[in-house]
């Protein structure tokens, strides 16, 4: 099997505050790019549509652009900037950091499958 799609043609956008993201589904991989404008936070912008306190979405992104702040439920937090490869379990809140937007490209299927979403659908 070959399955081949651009991820500048998405299947799908999503916009939520300051922020969208475009999704490309594939047999077996769901890819999403993310985009977050200066002043972006998932508390703020995307908690108010998924219903919950923080981001319940596993994420394995690689941030394109931009820097990012990552703060877990348990007070575990760290930071990713361009070029940098990176792991989130569900529990955790994020911002961007400086002036600049941030772009994360998501492997993990949840962005694309379930991020900003509404919690009953």
């Amino acid at each position: 099997m070959i399955e081949v799609k651009a991820a500048a043609k998405p299947d799908e956008r999503r916009d939520f505050p300051r922020g969208h993201l475009e999704a490309v589904h594939l047999t077996g991989l769901d890819f999403a790019v993310g985009t977050f404008e200066p002043g972006w936070r998932w508390s703020e912008s995307v908690a108010p549509i998924a219903g919950t306190a923080s981001c319940q979405v596993h994420h394995n992104g690689y941030v394109v652009e931009g820097r990012m702040h990552l703060l877990m439920d348990d007070g575990t937090e760290d930071e990713v900037g361009p070029g940098d490869v990176f792991v989130v379990s569900p529990g955790h809140d994020a911002w961007v950091v400086g002036d600049d937007p941030v772009v994360v490209f998501d492997f993990a299927g949840g962005m694309a499958k379930d991020y900003a979403k509404p919690a009953n659908g």
